[in-house]
């Protein structure tokens, strides 16, 4: 008879008395492959194996480890826990048959033996083993192609925020390296929040990663915004920033049509990305736009934004200002506290201030720029 692999099954007697070691092989050894063992130590070790067996038959009256100790170490064991146990003893009380069905066996015979019934439950318990197998397999089989698809799934969920992003960074004048270094900022800020009571449930590590990989969609929306804006060389007008003040929505709207086609939209994987875009120009005092959110009416996913947002400008060259060094940068956050932005997102940010200003360094557009930030 072959096992699941399709290979002659292997069958494993253990017993400390020759004559009925040989009593057995003769018995199976025409249609199974068989191994034997005069104890349970050495039962153990061959069941362990590279090629352990497809069943055993285990004798109960053993010198030393007993065969119930041996089903106990077998059924322990994740390496051997799934081979059925046939317990052969002269053992006749009903008890005794309870305690080894109930330590994991699946028959028990007792001696002396009737051949073909021998035979027959042997043949029974490896076909149903043999079908367990294929099962086990196929289970296997089934849960890695659902992990082969899942890593499939969020690579195109990280490949459709790449590519939002990278149209965005088409059409704004800031530099590629500023969606690097906010979304790194947003993941360092949001870790060392992970653990602040206020936070914890929220900043879960699959919410982080999926918070630093929304994060360079934070701008999208500047794309409906007219180049004679957008791109213009110096400071806006009171008119033309009122329109400027439209991306955040511009941004969220095409994210949420982006969302339509997608079962659970309050779930969806661009649910950050649409909050960053629509609040992250909120303002903790109620004093920003688009909607005068204050406090926590601000999602948290908007507040960590903003602060990594407004370093990011801060310590970059614009048209109208100069690059501010770091320790400018960290001041004029911290006075940001509590008016611009969450007190509890200020106070991480200044425990971590020099992890923003690694960032900046690692991610600085040219090398005019390092200098300026060293």
């Amino acid at each position: 008879m072959v096992n699941a692999n399709g290979r002659t099954a292997t069958i494993l007697v253990v017993d400390d008395t020759p004559e009925n070691l040989s009593l057995m092989s003769d018995l199976l050894r025409d249609d199974y492959r068989v191994k034997v063992a005069t104890n349970g130590e050495k039962a153990l070790r061959i069941a362990a194996g590279d090629s352990g067996p497809d069943m055993i038959l285990l004798d109960v009256m053993m010198p030393g480890m007993d065969g119930y100790e041996v089903c106990r170490r077998l059924k322990a064991d994740p390496a051997t826990k799934d081979i059925p146990i046939i317990f052969l003893t002269a053992r006749t009380d009903p008890e005794d048959e309870r305690v080894g069905l109930e330590l994991g066996a699946v028959d028990f015979i007792t001696k002396p033996v009737n051949p073909p019934l021998v035979q027959a439950r042997v043949r029974n318990h490896l076909i149903v083993k043999t079908h367990a197998d294929l099962l086990r397999d196929k289970a296997d089989w089934l849960e890695s192609e659902v992990q082969a698809r899942t890593r499939d799934i969020e690579r195109i969920k990280e490949v459709t925020i790449v590519a939002m992003a990278s149209l965005a960074e088409t059409r704004d004048n800031e530099t590629g390296n500023h969606i690097r270094r906010t979304q790194n900022y947003v993941r360092a800020l949001a870790e060392h929040l992970s653990t602040h009571p206020d936070f914890a449930s929220e900043l879960t590590p699959e919410a982080v990663e999926l918070l630093y990989k929304s994060a360079p969609l934070h701008d999208i929306g500047k794309v409906g915004i007219p180049d004679s804006i957008l791109l213009k060389p110096g400071k806006l007008t009171p008119d033309e920033f009122e329109i400027m003040k439209t991306h955040p929505t511009l941004g969220a709207e095409a994210i949420s049509a982006a969302e339509e086609g997608l079962d659970e939209k309050d779930s969806s994987f661009l649910r950050y990305a649409r909050e960053i875009s629509q609040y992250h120009h909120e303002k903790w005092d109620g004093s920003g736009y688009p909607f005068g959110l204050k406090g926590d009416d601000i999602p948290v996913s908007g507040r960590l934004m903003a602060v990594a947002d407004v370093y990011d400008a801060l310590i970059s060259k614009r048209v109208y200002k100069p690059a501010f060094p770091h320790e400018k940068a960290v001041s004029l956050i911290l006075e940001g506290r509590g008016g611009h932005f969450d007190p509890r997102i200020v106070d991480a940010f200044a425990e971590i201030a020099d992890r923003f200003d690694e960032i900046a360094a690692a991610f600085a557009d040219t090398d005019e720029e390092l200098a300026e930030l060293v």
